[in-house]
């Protein structure tokens, strides 16, 4: 149990640097929505205000600050918003629910991480 922090920070991590690079660096092109649906509006909407960009950027540091285990907490506050809001995307706009592997793995890391370090958080609810 000694180590299953640092092995989900890590995952958690990576996870989020490597989204956040290969949308920051245009490394993979970006899919063609269909029309007139709530996710093409929702992209339209967000996509040439730099909004996108913006969380990438937030993405990416709370992925590095998860990387280091002294500013994990740092990096579960920066990314705990973003979370939130893919979960709210997935079930309000995309419609397609929160029940997908992808989704159900990043929640699971991200709880498992909070529950780790809850001693650190306590302050918080107090």
């Amino acid at each position: 149990m000694k180590y299953a922090p640092l092995l989900a920070s890590i995952l958690l991590g990576l996870l989020f640097v490597m989204s956040a690079i290969t949308v920051l660096f245009n490394l993979a092109p970006m899919p063609e929505l269909p029309k007139d649906t709530p996710i093409s509006h929702f992209m339209t909407a967000f996509g040439p205000t730099g909004y996108m960009k913006f969380v990438k950027v937030v993405e990416l540091l709370g992925g590095l600050f998860l990387l280091v285990p002294k500013t994990r907490n740092l990096g579960l506050l920066c990314l705990g918003p973003i979370i939130v809001n893919i979960l709210a995307f997935h079930h309000f706009v995309a419609g397609d629910g929160i029940f997908q592997p992808m989704l159900i793995g990043i929640s699971v890391l991200s709880l498992f991480l909070l529950w780790s370090e809850r001693k650190a958080w306590a302050g918080l609810l107090r």
